[in-house]
């Protein structure tokens, strides 16, 4: 059985995580200014332009002559083509904030690149126990909700190339078995949709559905994540409902956007 991944530290430094939290914002996304780091992080302007002060004095972040921030020469290799990420973001974040004020459970967008996922937006519900930001995070992909919609797009012979034995020579155990896979995988194509249940992280339930481009392909995934305390298996074909009319719309407004 697949164990849970990334249970959150019992020690969290928020100032750490803060200040990754803005690399992977730059990084996926290009400028930033002052006041849009802090009303992401739910910080005061003067705690992100220290964040923002240290992460250039460690190269991570550059200011220019109109004081805006973007990757710094440690992030610069990653920033090259942040566009489509950030019109993904764009386009996705208000049907984001709506599933949380219709579902008050979290929300999220990833996309995949080889074996991981990184999630390029999430929003918090209000809820005392809730599944917090995953922003900026990454996670193999054979483990998540939108790892599973993505990798559900490939032939077998894709599949296989993205999981070679040799890449995998010194770490075997983190490759996954391809035949359960390709079994797993064919459910979700069959259901056209992914019901993760604690294999990402443990007291987590996420669902996800992918966002598509006009031409069919799928872009992104987008779930919501909830303690798996709240998740009731009856709400399932509604919020599968739910979840597919926002990705629907998201892929709508992406390509009007385009």
């Amino acid at each position: 059985m697949d164990k849970p991944l990334k249970n959150p530290p019992t020690y969290l430094i928020t100032s750490v995580d803060h200040a990754l939290r803005i690399a992977a914002m730059l990084q996926l996304e290009g400028e930033l200014t002052v006041s849009e780091v802090a009303e992401r992080l739910g910080v005061a302007r003067s705690t992100a332009h220290r964040l923002l002060a240290m992460l250039v004095y460690r190269d991570f972040a550059v200011q220019d002559e109109r004081r805006l921030y973007r990757a710094g020469p440690v992030l610069e290799l990653a920033a090259h083509s942040p566009s489509v990420a950030s019109r993904l973001r764009a386009a996705a974040l208000p049907h984001l904030h709506r599933l949380v004020d219709v579902l008050d459970e979290s929300a999220n967008l990833a996309v995949r690149t080889g074996d991981t996922v990184r999630f390029i937006a999430s929003v918090e519900c209000t809820q005392s126990l809730r599944v917090g930001s995953r922003e900026g995070m990454v996670f193999p992909a054979h483990r998540t909700t939108a790892g599973l919609l993505l990798l559900a797009e490939l032939t077998d012979e894709e599949l296989a190339a993205v999981y070679p034995a040799e890449r995998y020579a010194d770490r075997p155990e983190d490759r996954p078995d391809l035949a359960r896979l390709r079994t797993r995988l064919a459910r979700v194509r069959r259901n056209g949709f992914v019901l993760n249940q604690g294999r990402s992280e443990r007291g987590v339930v996420a669902l996800g559905v992918p966002i598509r481009a006009p031409d069919g392909d799928a872009l992104a995934g987008l779930s919501v994540s909830m303690p798996s305390g709240r998740y009731d298996r009856r709400r399932l074909p509604a919020l599968v409902d739910i979840l597919s009319r926002a990705a629907g719309a998201v892929g709508a407004d992406l390509a009007r956007s385009a």
